[in-house]
């Protein structure tokens, strides 16, 4: 069968998938999101995971979509800027103030008690509650993340160890990057921060954010699997160009992070943050039963 073939054999049996995880989402979020925008998204994920998709690692082209949808769609949200960074803490300090209430009062407080203790008026408690019961959504805090997608295992000690070492060069890699792309990872993946917010701090459009990402999520993979995976990174067009030098003392920079102490006592830190975050995660691979094979079609 031919390539375009198989490509479009995996997209039109797995159609369901889009629905069923658009479905999820809208339960999520406030009504003005349109659900053609998340559709489109999906969509055109599942596509690239089709084109992406390589059998020979093993795992199952719906578990693989369903990664890429999820992501697609967290993206999509994130490009809306539909819960801003001020709503997602609103609705934590919520929570805490409501767990500190209940453990002196002895019950669950009211909703003027809240607002007193907040400093808030009952309607704005209400409406943060009404934020929390959509429960709004982050990249770490999406409740189907990696974890329930791929098999309910743990890892061996092999595999246990193969993942730190990919966390190990992922957190490198990261360090390594230019300050700009280095500022719009972190910004994303590391410290839930929205799209706009980043902007400004560039002093640049929302498009052009996203256009670094994608920068550097390319500039990421290779820069792991230089050392990783050699045969997945492509030879370069111009070996001596100025472009594939700057790209080799980028390569050289992760090699010298991953080298520092630091780099692999913090390594371990930031596993912690990246095992539950679905863009870093879909998009590099980095979790439990993905093999670093995976890293290229997943970035």
């Amino acid at each position: 069968m031919a390539v375009n073939e198989t490509r479009n054999a995996l997209v039109e049996e797995h159609l369901p998938l889009i629905g069923y995880h658009v479905n999820e989402m809208m339960a999520r979020v406030p009504r003005h999101v349109a659900r053609d925008d998340l559709a489109s998204a999906g969509a055109l994920a599942l596509v690239r995971a089709a084109e992406g998709y390589d059998p020979a690692t093993g795992v199952p082209f719906n578990r693989y979509a369903a990664i890429r949808i999820r992501g697609a769609l967290v993206d999509e949200l994130r490009s809306m800027d539909w819960a801003s960074r001020g709503a997602r803490t609103k609705v934590r300090r919520l929570a805490a103030v409501t767990d500190e209430l209940t453990a002196t009062l002895g019950r669950a407080p009211s909703r003027e008690q809240l607002a007193e203790a907040l400093g808030v008026d009952v309607s704005e408690v209400d409406q943060v509650r009404d934020d929390a019961s959509r429960r709004v959504l982050s990249i770490d805090g999406y409740d189907n993340a990696i974890a329930d997608i791929l098999p309910d295992r743990a890892p061996d000690p092999e595999e246990a160890a193969l993942n730190a070492e990919r966390l190990t060069y992922l957190h490198a890699a990261v360090e390594a990057l230019p300050e700009r792309l280095r500022v719009v990872v972190r910004g994303i993946f590391f410290e839930d921060r929205a799209v706009t917010e980043i902007a400004t701090e560039l002093g640049v459009t929302q498009s052009r954010v996203s256009q670094l990402r994608s920068e550097a999520m390319s500039l990421l993979k290779d820069g792991m699997n230089v050392h990783l995976d050699p045969e997945l990174v492509e030879t370069p067009a111009n070996p001596a160009g100025v472009a594939q030098r700057r790209r080799e003392a980028y390569f050289s920079a992760v090699r010298e992070n991953v080298e520092s102490v630091d780099v692999a006592a913090t390594a371990r830190a930031a596993a912690a943050a990246l095992s539950g975050t679905v863009g870093a995660a879909a998009q590099l691979g980095i979790a439990d039963g993905v093999p670093a094979a995976r890293f290229a079609a997943l970035a």
